[in-house]
């Protein structure tokens, strides 16, 4: 498995979390990414690397670079006004995009308070977001033309039970959009169908289809390290050496053959229509 680092010093292990309702210090890494919400909405540096690593500044942790978000756009239904929910929606700034492109009514929930106060400063407009936990957190049925989770499906406690809950929130004719990686948070398995989320959505009824981009993951990756390591010394004289080496930590793995990473590592968008 490979190790993939949220915050300098520590690695991420994925917490088990059974029984009553989750209190904020048992949510997985919710330290971690108060910490990091902080310093995306202070940094200057960190917007920066974002634009070179990524196209786009979305204030990413993970691996959700503009061409995969672009993706989203030929899925979305061709009707005037639009709804769309990001599952984990951080501060906002993947939605916001979206409505950039498209003037579509976004919502999103985040465990994180500090995401979600950005979030509202930076999209007031056609907007709806909310503190909330994933399996916890409820809509009206039939609310949503796509939902949308980017890197956040793993934070489910029961993926079946939170799969049929998306299923209940979007329209007919809405699509469920989702990047979905193993190799860190979820242990890599033998291939797309053993993924856990394949295993919920077909113990749901759910018809998918799948994209590998295993290949462009570690292309990221690569381009994610070198736009780190050329803001090595702005990060330093700015004081955000800790963030730095979280960007190293997290790409290590891309310093190996492609051959080697993919023994250890895969990248899928899931994408499913509820007709």
């Amino acid at each position: 498995m490979v190790k993939y680092c949220i915050f300098t010093g520590s690695f991420l292990k994925l917490i088990i979390l059974k029984g009553k309702k989750m209190e904020r210090q048992e949510l997985l890494f919710y330290n971690e990414y108060e910490k990091f919400y902080t310093m995306s909405k202070s940094s200057e540096v960190f917007p920066e690397f974002c634009k070179k690593a990524f196209g786009e500044d979305f204030s990413q942790d993970g691996f959700s670079d503009v061409q995969q978000i672009d993706r989203i756009l030929e899925y979305l239904p061709n009707k005037e006004e639009i709804h769309i929910l990001d599952i984990g929606c951080g501060n906002g700034k993947m939605a916001g995009y979206l409505q950039q492109k498209t003037a579509a009514y976004i919502h999103g929930f985040d465990y994180s308070w500090n995401a979600i106060k950005t979030a509202k400063d930076l999209y007031p407009v056609k907007s709806d977001f909310k503190r909330g936990i994933i399996g916890e957190i409820s809509y009206p049925g039939s609310s949503f033309d796509m939902v949308i989770s980017m890197d956040s499906i793993y934070f489910a406690k029961d993926m079946v039970s939170f799969i049929g809950q998306i299923w209940g929130w979007l329209r007919r004719g809405g699509i469920f959009f989702c990047g979905y990686q193993e190799g860190d948070v979820m242990l890599k398995t033998e291939d797309v169908n053993s993924t856990e989320l394949a295993k919920a959505l077909r113990k749901n009824g759910i018809v998918y289809k799948v994209i590998d981009i295993t290949g462009e993951c570690y292309e990221l990756l690569k381009k994610k390290r070198e736009a780190a390591i050329s803001l090595q010394e702005d990060f330093y004289k700015a004081g955000e050496r800790n963030w730095y080496d979280m960007l190293i930590c997290q790409t290590e793995c891309a310093c190996k053959p492609f051959e080697e990473f993919c023994k250890e590592m895969a990248r899928y968008i899931f994408i499913a229509e509820k007709t």
